[in-house]
Parts: C-alpha cells; sequence; structure tokens
C-alpha cells in the first residue's frame, strides 16, 4: 500500500476497466453469514450432474474479465477455453450492475460476474439458481472467507463461484494531508480541512462508507451492519453525507480521472482500490492507502448461473476455468484485484502481488464490509423494524449530489 508496484498488465487494462467504475454495485459484512435474514427466495434447485457441453457460452461481464485478445494480444484466457471445452464464449460487457440485471432478465445469458447488489437481486427474483460446487473442483481451493459470504449464499447454499475481492482504501497525499490520517473522520467530519480537495466514489452504494464510519463514529445509532439501515439511521449517513458534499472537489467513476487528480493536487484525500493506489503512486504522485481504524467497505464479485440458462454445461465449465489457478492470477493481476483460488498465488507474474492485494490474509479481509443490496427485509436480524431498500438509496444520491 506504501510504495508503488509497477502492474504493467492492470495499466495496460486501465483504459477498458475504467467503464466498470459505472456500476452501482453493493456489499456485506465480510464475516462470511448468510444473507438468509427476511429473505426467503424462490425455491430452485442446483444441477445434479454435469452433461454434454452444448458448444457455447454466453456471458456478462465487467471489463477485464473475459478477455480473447482482441483488447491485448498477450491477454488472452478465453482462447484456450473454447479450445479445452469446445464452448465457443460470446460475452458482453455490462457498464453497471443494473445493466446486468436487467440483460440477465431476458434469458438469453448463462452466466454474469456479479457485483454484490446486483447478485441479491438476481436470486431474489429467480434470474440465478443455486450452484453445485461439486461440479466446480477448483471450488475446494477458494478462500475461505469468499465462501458463503452474506452477498453469495443464503442459508448455506452457494448461489455462484467467487472470481476475487478488493477493498475500498482511504487514500492522502502525504505531502498536504499531515498528520497522516488513521480514520474516515478524514474526508467526513474533518473534511473542511481539505475543502474543495476531497475526493469520493460516484455511487449510491457509498452511502453504506458514511454508515460504516457513523457504526464507530455515533454508537448511539446503532448501527450492526452497514446495508442495513433503518429511515434513523439512513437519515444520519444522508445527513452526513450532504455536509460532505460541500466540501468534495470531485465524485469519481473513472479511476483514470482519480490518478489524475491526485497527480494534480485536485484531489488530497478520498476513497480508492488499491490498484487506483499502486497506479497512482507509479505515476509519480506522493500518495498512501489504507484500511482505516473503523474497517472498510469493499467489493467481491461471483460467478452465478441463469436459472434459464441455455447452455448450463458450458456455463459450469466456465466457472471452473476462471478460478482454475493460472487464470485466475491472470484475470487478478490484469484487473487488479485479489484472487479467489490461493494456488493463483504461486502463479502470479508479479510474485509481491498477492501480498500487495493481501490475498491470503483473511484477517485483513475480516475488517471489510462486503457490497451487498439493502432490502427492506433488515439483513442484520432486525425483525421490529423495515430498512431502506437500495431503491430509496438511488433516490438519496441524487439528493446529496444535489
Amino acid at each position: 500500500m506504501e510504495y508503488a508496484v509497477r502492474l504493467t498488465p492492470t495499466l495496460k487494462a486501465a483504459a477498458a476497466v475504467a467503464v466498470l467504475l459505472a456500476a452501482t454495485a453493493c456489499g456485506s459484512s465480510g464475516t462470511g453469514s448468510s444473507a438468509s435474514t427476511g429473505f426467503n427466495p424462490p425455491d430452485l434447485k442446483a444441477q445434479s450432474k454435469l452433461g454434454k457441453t452444448e458448444g457455447q457460452v454466453n456471458l456478462i461481464a465487467w471489463a477485464g474479465y473475459v478477455e480473447d485478445g482482441s483488447n491485448d494480444p498477450e491477454t488472452d484466457w478465453v482462447s484456450d477455453f473454447e479450445k479445452q471445452t469446445g464452448c465457443q464464449v460470446d460475452s458482453k460487457v455490462a457498464a453497471s450492475s443494473d445493466e446486468m440485471v436487467k440483460l440477465m432478465k431476458t434469458g438469453q445469458y448463462d452466466a454474469v460476474s456479479a457485483s454484490g447488489d446486483a447478485s441479491l437481486r438476481l436470486i431474489a427474483s429467480g434470474d440465478a439458481a443455486p450452484v453445485n460446487t461439486g461440479l466446480v473442483p477448483n471450488y475446494k481451493d477458494v478462500f475461505s472467507g469468499l465462501k458463503k459470504g452474506a452477498w453469495n449464499s443464503v442459508d448455506g447454499q452457494m448461489y455462484g463461484i467467487p472470481h476475487g475481492r478488493g477493498a475500498n482504501l482511504l487514500m492522502y497525499d502525504t505531502q498536504k494531508v499531515t498528520p497522516a490520517p488513521t480514520s474516515w473522520s478524514a474526508v467526513f467530519d474533518d473534511a473542511s480541512a481539505h475543502k474543495g480537495h476531497v475526493t469520493a466514489y460516484d455511487s449510491p452504494i457509498y452511502i453504506a462508507d458514511a454508515a460504516l464510519y457513523l457504526k464507530s463514529a455515533r454508537p448511539e445509532l446503532k448501527i450492526k451492519d452497514p446495508y442495513a439501515l433503518d429511515q434513523k439511521q439512513f437519515d444520519a449517513a444522508v445527513a452526513l453525507l450532504k455536509k460532505q458534499n460541500a466540501n468534495v472537489g470531485e465524485y469519481w467513476s473513472d479511476y483514470l480521472k482519480e490518478i489524475s487528480a491526485f497527480k494534480s493536487g485536485d484531489s488530497v484525500v478520498g476513497t480508492t482500490w488499491q490498484v487506483i493506489a499502486n497506479l497512482t503512486a507509479d505515476e509519480g504522485a506522493k500518495v498512501k492507502a489504507f484500511v482505516p481504524e473503523e474497517g472498510s467497505t469493499g467489493w467481491s464479485d461471483t460467478w452465478m448461473v441463469s436459472a434459464k440458462a441455455k447452455h448450463p454445461n458450458c456455463a459450469y465449465k466456465w466457472l471452473d476455468w476462471i478460478i482454475s489457478p493460472k487464470v485466475n492470477a491472470q484475470v487478478a493481476e490484469y484487473f487488479g484485484e485479489a484472487p479467489a483460488n490461493a494456488k493463483a498465488c504461486e502463479e502470479t507474474s508479479d510474485k509481491a502481488f498477492c501480498d500487495t492485494f493481501h490475498a491470503t490474509d483473511e484477517s485483513y479481509w475480516k475488517n471489510i464490509a462486503f457490497w451487498n443490496t439493502p432490502i427492506e427485509q433488515c439483513l442484520d436480524g432486525r425483525t421490529d423494524v423495515k430498512c431502506v431498500p437500495y431503491a430509496k438509496w438511488v433516490q438519496a444520491w441524487t439528493e446529496i449530489k444535489g
């Protein structure tokens, strides 16, 4: 975090992956608990066995997840999959979680690389089927912290195969922000110290970052889960963000712009990702990024199979392929995230990669509240109140930004 790592594949991917950050993604605590509280999805059965492959698989993915050499001749993990399985890959890049959900409802796609807000919506609507992990041999090597999470399972039943993970960090300019911050208060209660130079992630899910801070800053609110907010808790988070807005110079949804802003000094403190911190330092900016004392929000993407999949056997083959050690290492380095498969760390071209991204440090991830979908049934277990659903988060975000 405190040093520059030259991630050449990621640097090449930066422009292609930038579109990802238009995503309206969501998360849950990193405790690995199931999202079953008050949540009863349709009674669908997981596939019991693999049959003959169908010769094709149609995928929806974030930019940088399904590379066939057309964006970069040296970046291709699709061609070997097609040769080995006979399943021809047809993929569509989605610019947001909302787009992924909409496309999955058409029934034209077999699998999707869903972030936390999309995953629970797909489970609740019956568009995503439970997954039989026994049909995915490489699943056994997936890090335990990614299994049976609140964003990818219900009552212990997995609804997808984890792909990778990342944390939303606090980054600051070491020459302009002194003393070094230790808390998210640097961008909330103390943001006025850097008025006009604070940056924040441009998505309704950023409301959870405010809630995570308030969980410790205002214990009387009794926030347990930043994605399970009753009206009073939600109003407090929104009020904090409206106050912060006066100090924000730019909301970022394109990480190339965030890199540029920190290089120029337009931004000196704000939320970021590890890959952005690395690239920003690599560009010569004097920055550090870390998980503050309150912990952080974060994201974990999951490959989910459509309940209406026309090519389910090829879809399962893809799920196993994308988390196989060598391929998972390729994707992680190209995109800039911690891989899901523990054995992928032996396959990275940069031998320090998994250390930089904390891939094997489960204690690190215990402080990360992974994106999840806020729903009316409180995911923290409360039954005496209703929680504010994600649609209201979207409305509030428009108000926050003015």
